[in-house]
């Protein structure tokens, strides 16, 4: 059965939602699907940050991506606006901003970023592609970033 734009962005915003009120990652994880191989990526040079330009495969690699990005970054402030919805191929891409800490170094950096997100057939995440802003990241690691 066809599902309605609605009923796709609905299930994007849930996930948005979760996400940007730092809820656990086992409730993260219950957005993404059981049937189907998901997987997450978020684009970039791997040597910038450990996170950076490699596929997290399977609920557990996905689990390791959200635990790694936990262990180096906090956030605050993150909204999502600007949903584009494609309800025939099941996907949807969402803009988001907020307000990024590099945890040893205690920079931050304001980013605007981007997520594609592909659902299956229950509208549960198979994959999650993130777009943001590696070299803010990079440099704050590094303790650079006001430089």
């Amino acid at each position: 059965m066809p599902h309605s734009r609605e009923q796709l962005l609905k299930s994007a915003q849930n996930f948005c939602s979760a996400f940007s009120e730092k809820r656990s990652v086992e409730e993260i994880l219950s957005h993404f699907s059981v049937t189907h191989e998901v997987s997450a990526i978020e684009y970039g040079a791997q040597t910038l940050a450990p996170f950076l330009g490699r596929q997290f495969l399977g609920i557990s690699g996905v689990k390791q991506y959200f635990d790694v990005i936990g262990s180096l970054l906090s956030y605050e402030n993150v909204s999502f606006s600007e949903y584009m919805v494609d309800a025939v191929s099941l996907k949807v891409s969402v803009k988001g901003r907020g307000r990024f800490t590099w945890l040893s170094t205690s920079q931050s950096w304001d980013e605007t970023f981007t997520y594609t997100l592909d659902f299956d057939d229950e509208l549960k995440l198979v994959r999650y592609q993130v777009w943001a802003d590696s070299g803010s990241a990079y440099l704050a690691k590094l303790g650079k970033l006001a430089e």
